[in-house]
């Protein structure tokens, strides 16, 4: 901050030893009253933010382009469902999700509070132009002033330095935020695509299933009215074969959400599902392979353990800014002052004055403000601490729980395969008792629904396990090779 007083005493001075005493009382007199007047206009004209190199650092520092961040996604791992439609989705979301779009433009209003905080760690100089009319004792006259303002705060402790790297911790986290958004926003569409494929596999065996009920039903009907079956069980019949309805309706309105969840989520319209093509669920599979146990270093790579750490340094950063609020701030300050009553000669030595100033300003008393604001910031750096701790364990059990489930869900995939081997093996036996006249059709269509039923039970595990293994996918931060 300028020192008025001395720059007003260093102004005196340098008017008496050129023009006199008289003549500067006259000229302050104008300057007050061109200062009141309403026409009086400043403009900034310089604020020094960097020097290029800072300015060329700062170019650097901006974000890559769009085509780079598909790196955050690790693409080449989804490559291991063999599925090119998958993959189109995801490159659609990251190129169109509005998430996606926010958290870069979180990254670009972050990097320009870099740009203003760094600002304040060089000289700021600010000019106007001020028109005035005056009337002195000796007739009207015109007045033109030109001032010109420089103020410059030292930064001998390094406090703004350390501001701006305050502030440049938030923008790094920034980025570490828009990269956990495209891993989740690609899982997110990994899993919501799978499990609409899930549906489609569980919606054609269920169709299956309805049919047959439907023909047990008629069957059944046939034969109640012949009274080779008792109305008891033909009502059993026909509440079974509406459930199954029932049932198929739910998985079509289930399907149908999520393919609405699908659209939004690659930043389409939820009206255009119908053009949403996806694989045979028959065809799906995944080729990749999940590790037994997981490196700790890939956890030390995922965005909110490397954010958690860069919110912790910035937490010591302010508290260092704490301990040098407490230190003398020392300003350098400088004023150049053209007047004249002739616009054409506003800008001459005769009409010229100005003044360097400097001042040292130490906090004194501020009512505890100073202490308890560093008290503050060191209680935020143990929490930061502490967070980060958390964030810690909190990745080892993502990871840890995304391997159970994983290796749980495998474990229970074969078991249920082999229930579906044993069911389609009584299935052919079946079929071959019906050929034979062993046994009845409404029999025979009872055995198929039980097999159809466990194809559903087998389908459902197999992409709940593609679903666990993009669980582990987002656990580890999509470093997954």
């Amino acid at each position: 901050m300028l020192h008025l007083q001395h720059i007003y005493a260093n102004i005196v001075d340098i008017k008496n030893q050129v023009l006199g005493e008289e003549f500067i009382m006259k000229r302050f007199i104008t300057l007050a009253i061109i200062a009141s007047l309403v026409m009086s206009y400043t403009v900034p004209v310089m604020a020094i933010e960097n020097t290029k190199k800072e300015y060329k650092q700062i170019k650097t520092e901006k974000v890559s382009p769009i085509q780079n961040k598909y790196e955050y996604i690790n693409l080449a791992w989804w490559q291991s469902f063999n599925d090119d439609i998958l993959n189109t989705y995801i490159i659609k979301a990251i190129e169109n999700n509005k998430d996606l779009k926010m958290a870069s433009l979180t990254i670009d209003e972050f990097y320009q509070n870099v740009v203003s905080q760094r600002s304040a760690q060089m000289p700021q100089v600010t000019a106007g132009f001020l028109p005035g009319y005056s009337d002195l004792g000796t007739g009207p006259s015109d007045s033109y002033a030109f001032p010109i303002l420089a103020s410059w705060e030292l930064d001998i402790y390094g406090k703004n330095s350390n501001k701006t790297n305050s502030v440049r911790k938030l923008w790094e986290s920034s980025i570490l935020d828009e990269r956990a958004a495209y891993i989740s926003i690609a899982s997110a569409v990994g899993s919501t695509y799978i499990n609409v494929v899930k549906l489609d596999a569980q919606i054609d065996l269920q169709e299956d299933i309805v049919k047959l009920r439907k023909e047990i039903f008629e069957m059944m009907e046939i034969s109640n009215r012949e009274g080779l079956v008792s109305t008891s069980d033909l009502v059993k019949a026909n509440q079974s074969y509406v459930i199954g309805v029932t049932n198929l309706t739910e998985m079509k309105k289930n399907r149908s959400k999520l393919l609405h969840q699908l659209a939004v989520l690659t930043g389409d319209s939820p009206n255009n599902i119908e053009e949403y093509a996806r694989i045979d669920y028959k065809k799906l599979s995944f080729a990749g392979e999940i590790p037994v146990t997981v490196a700790s270093e890939v956890i030390m790579q995922r965005p909110d353990y490397l954010k958690a750490e860069k919110m912790l340094e910035k937490a010591g950063i302010d508290v260092k800014i704490a301990r040098k609020e407490c230190l003398p701030a020392i300003n350098l300050g400088g004023l150049m002052f053209f007047n004249a009553q002739n616009i054409g000669s506003l800008f001459t030595a005769s009409n010229a004055i100005w003044g360097l100033g400097g001042g040292l300003l130490h906090p004194i008393f501020a009512g505890g403000r100073i202490k308890a604001n560093l008290k503050s910031k060191k209680i935020a750096y143990e929490k930061s601490l502490k967070n980060y701790e958390k964030v810690n364990l909190t990745s080892m059990q993502e990871v840890n729980d995304t391997l159970v489930s994983i290796n749980m869900d495998k474990e229970k995939l074969a078991k249920q395969k082999e229930v579906q081997a044993l069911e389609q093996k009584d299935f052919e036996l079946t079929k071959l008792k019906y050929a034979e006249g062993v046994i009845a059709k409404l029999d025979l269509n009872q055995k198929e629904e039980n097999l159809l039923n466990v194809n559903k039970m087998v389908y459902s595990s197999e992409f709940d396990c593609m679903v666990d293994y993009i669980s582990y996918y987002k656990a580890v931060g999509a470093k997954t090779l």
